[in-house]
C-alpha cells in the first residue's frame, strides 16, 4: 500500500510506537500532510500490516516527536510564542514544573492517575534520558487548565502520603479487600456471560483488567457468594475466562473500535478496545519491553 492510504489515527499528534531501533506512527491521511511527511523521512517506509508508517533510526521516536509539534504548530504558528509570553506574564509555581528554552518540564513521583493526566495534555511526551515530562510552550492554555489536578494528585502520590494512607488501611475492610482483589488478579482469570462470549486471542478491553486476549473459556460455572465482593453483576450462567496480556505487536496490529462502548457491554464486562485505550495500553507495553531490554543480560 502507499501513503495514499487512511491510516488508523485521529489527529496529527498521531500514535508513535517504538520498535526495537525503529518507530512507527500513524495521522489522517492528506496529501500534503504526507508529502511534508515524506520530505521529513525519505527512509520511512508504509507498512501495510501495521497501517502506520514506519521510520528506522535510533533517535526515530525524537525526530517524530518535533516533526508531529510543528505540524500542530500549523494550526496556530505563532502557539509557541504565545504560550511562552502567557507564562512569562503568570508563571505555575510549582516545585512539581520548571522550564527551559525548549517548554516545560514535569517531574512527579510515579502514579498511573498522574500519567493519565499529563497525557492529555496536547504533546507532552515522556523524557527517557532526563526522567522528566516535557510539554510545549505552545500547550501553556491545556496545562493550566489540568495543572490543578496534576499537582493533586502529584502531592498525594509523594511518598510519606502514601506510607499514611497505608497505615490508616492496615487491618480495616478496604486492606483486606484490596489484598483479595490482588491476589484474583494473578490468578488470571475473568467472569464471562455463557450467552454472549468473546472471541479467543484477540486484544479485548475488559472492565477489570483493561485490554488482555482472552486464551481459553474453561466451562467451570462462577460461584457468585465467593466473588461477589470482587465482580458485581455476576449471574447464573457465567463461566470463567482465562487470559494474558496482549504483547505490543498484537496491540499495534489491533484495529480500534469505532464507537464508544454502550452501558449493556461495560454490565457484560467486554467490549472492543477503543483508540485511546489502545493507545495507553501500547504505551504501557511499550514501557515494558523497554524495561526488560534494559534488564536483558548483555
Amino acid at each position: 500500500m502507499t501513503g495514499d492510504a487512511m491510516v488508523d489515527d485521529d489527529e496529527i499528534s498521531g500514535d508513535a510506537v517504538e520498535v526495537d531501533e525503529r518507530a512507527t506512527v500513524s495521522f489522517p491521511f492528506d496529501r500534503m500532510t504526507v508529502q511534508r511527511f515524506r520530505e521529513a523521512f525519505p527512509r520511512a517506509r508504509w507498512s501495510d500490516r501495521r497501517k502506520a508508517w514506519i521510520v528506522p533510526g535510533t533517535t526515530a521516536r525524537r525526530r517524530i516527536d518535533r516533526w508531529l509539534a510543528k505540524e500542530e504548530s500549523r494550526v496556530d504558528p505563532y502557539a509557541e510564542e504565545k504560550g511562552r509570553d502567557a507564562y512569562a506574564f503568570e508563571p505555575i509555581l510549582s516545585p512539581y514544573l520548571s522550564a527551559d528554552r525548549d517548554g516545560f518540564r514535569i517531574r512527579t513521583p510515579f502514579s498511573h492517575k498522574l500519567i493519565a493526566e499529563i497525557r492529555q495534555v496536547p504533546l507532552a511526551r515522556w523524557d527517557r534520558e532526563h526522567k522528566v515530562w516535557r510539554v510545549p510552550f505552545a500547550s501553556y492554555d491545556d496545562l493550566v487548565d489540568r495543572w490543578e489536578a496534576i499537582e493533586a494528585e502529584a502531592q498525594r502520590n509523594e511518598p510519606e502520603e502514601r506510607r499514611k494512607r497505608a497505615a490508616a488501611r492496615k487491618g480495616t475492610d478496604e486492606e483486606r479487600l484490596s489484598r483479595r482483589r490482588a491476589a484474583e488478579r494473578k490468578r488470571r482469570r475473568i467472569p464471562l456471560p455463557g450467552d454472549d462470549l468473546p472471541l479467543l486471542d484477540r486484544p479485548l478491553a475488559t472492565r477489570l483488567y483493561g485490554i488482555v486476549v482472552l486464551i481459553d473459556i474453561t466451562g467451570e460455572l462462577v460461584e457468585r457468594d465467593e466473588i461477589a465482593d470482587l465482580y458485581r453483576d455476576i449471574a447464573e450462567d457465567h463461566v470463567w475466562g482465562l487470559w494474558r496480556t496482549p504483547s505490543l505487536e498484537e496491540l499495534v496490529q489491533t484495529w480500534p473500535s469505532k464507537k464508544v462502548p454502550e452501558e449493556h457491554e461495560h454490565q457484560r464486562g467486554w467490549w472492543l478496545p477503543t483508540l485511546e485505550e489502545l493507545r495507553e495500553a501500547r504505551r504501557t507495553a511499550r514501557a515494558h519491553e523497554r524495561s526488560v531490554r534494559r534488564e536483558a543480560p548483555a
